[in-house]
């Protein structure tokens, strides 16, 4: 491992090259390989995130294999990152891959390449490769494995590095070797175009090797160093569907764990899912079966019930998520994201849609949905109802069956139902309409027009029994 000082300062800037071109064909599936979801997201996009933390000037992604696919996906990650794109077609190996980004990338920088389907290396690990590679150095990051089979072995000569070579390349004495090349590397970029240029296919399978450079770069005199960690986890690549779902449940594991660090209470860790970003605050208890997504925030002693799907909320101290809700909230703005104030009691069964916004103490149960509405402090709806695009005030009990319809077939309406009012039964607000503080709606109404504070308002039609009916009959 280097031995460089924490502080030292790599002095040129940082260009990033990552290996997107695969066919993944162990996958089987049409979909690239680097946009199958990990935690979620696509693999590629925890790779631009971990480049991003670089401080990069730029990165050069190599696509091939759905090309349009991949760039579209970038274009939506929301990557920070200086995003070029440079195709490789042929795919001739991994030289031949990054001779395709370097035309793109200055003389002045350290190149940093990475795997767009390994996602879960840390920053700081490639910061110290960066550190290594000073601009003056070829540097890798390489692992010591129980079983190395599959990867470049690192070739070292009294502890020097001087080659590595590929597997189906390798004597059988290399093949013993456990310290291997993950695919990670750091080297100043005027040298790398040289040693690139100079890479040939002579090798078992008829591929340019990006390995050769250390060969290459050792012949001119360079020195070549080895980044050496431990974590496995940080350098795992994804070549089929059973490797994408071990390396699941080994990020889940290892999120999990952070999170009781911090004092979270788990059901049960095994069955637990988090696609995103969860903060939480002291005594937050979650039961087993739930699904985070997004950015998601639980106050203190914030209680989620078993089977719970919850995205991009924020939900504020002692308020309980009962069973089976379904938090779905979008990330578009603040305005989207879905806030449940203190106190709350949502679900079970319930569904909370982008914009809603429930204050504190209300109350929504059980196959309540509610889209693009406040609930002010105390409001509540117990079970079967709509709210979409409704204000709705302090202390309205609304009821059960009751919807507010929202929508005319071209434009959307707001309903305001103002504070202490109580909605019965069945009832349809056709909006845009005002319910007046402290009124009453009788249950089965449709209401259609303003009504007045402190009135009863129904509107059915009257009931009418007809004596002595005879039901039709079926003939024979």
């Amino acid at each position: 491992m280097t031995n460089l000082p924490e502080g030292h300062k790599a002095g040129p800037p940082v260009d990033v090259v990552i290996m997107a071109a695969g066919m993944g064909t162990r996958m089987k599936s049409r979909l690239p390989k680097v946009l199958h979801r990990l935690a979620g997201r696509p693999l590629l996009d925890h790779v631009l995130d971990t480049a991003a933390q670089l401080e990069a000037r730029h990165a050069v992604v190599v696509v091939g294999h759905g090309a349009a696919q991949v760039e579209a996906a970038c274009a939506d990650s929301g990557s920070t990152l200086d995003l070029r794109f440079v195709r490789q077609e042929p795919q001739l190996g991994t030289g031949h891959a990054v001779q395709q980004a370097l035309p793109l990338l200055p003389d002045d920088g350290i190149v940093v390449v990475l795997s767009g389907d390994v996602p879960l290396t840390r920053a700081d690990t490639l910061r110290s490769v960066v550190r290594a590679c000073a601009g003056e150095r070829v540097a890798l990051l390489t692992i010591e494995l129980a079983n190395p089979t599959g990867y470049g072995r690192v070739i070292r000569a009294e502890e020097t590095v001087r080659a590595i070579v590929e597997q189906k390349d390798a004597t059988a004495a290399e093949r013993a070797i456990r310290e291997v090349y993950t695919g990670i590397m750091a080297a100043p970029a005027r040298q790398l175009k040289s040693w690139v240029g100079r890479l040939d296919n002579h090798n078992a399978q008829r591929e340019y090797y990006l390995t050769d450079v250390v060969r290459l770069a050792v012949a001119d005199g360079v020195p070549v160093v080895a980044h050496r960690i431990d974590d496995a986890l940080q350098v795992a690549g994804v070549n089929s569907p059973l490797q994408l779902a071990e390396l699941e449940r080994a990020l889940q594991r290892q999120q999990v764990r952070a999170l009781m660090e911090q004092g979270v209470r788990l059901a049960d860790p095994a069955r637990f899912d988090l696609r995103g970003t969860l903060t939480c605050g002291q005594d937050v208890e979650i039961d087993v079966n739930c699904v985070f997504e997004g950015r998601v925030t639980l106050g203190d002693r914030v209680r989620i019930g078993p089977n719970c799907v919850i995205a991009n909320a924020d939900i504020a101290a002692d308020a309980v998520v009962r069973a089976f809700t379904h938090v779905e909230g979008a990330d578009r703005s603040a305005q989207d994201r879905v806030a449940v104030g203190t106190g709350a009691l949502v679900g079970p069964f319930a569904r909370l849609r982008a914009g809603a916004h429930l204050e504190a103490e209300v109350h929504v149960g059980n196959f309540v949905e509610v889209k693009n509405s406040t609930l002010a402090r105390g409001a509540k709806a117990n079970h079967l109802a709509y709210l979409g695009d409704a204000s709705v005030g302090e202390r309205v009990n609304y009821g059960a069956g009751s919807i507010t319809a929202n929508y005319d077939g071209v434009n959307k309406h707001r309903t305001v139902i103002e504070h202490d009012v109580r909605v019965g039964s069945n009832c349809v607000l056709v909006a845009p309409v005002t319910i007046g503080a402290g009124g009453t709606i009788g249950g089965g109404s449709t209401i259609t027009r303003d009504t007045p504070p402190g009135a009863l308002s129904v509107a059915r039609g009257r009931q009418v029994s007809i004596a002595d009916w005879q039901r039709p009959e079926k003939q024979k």
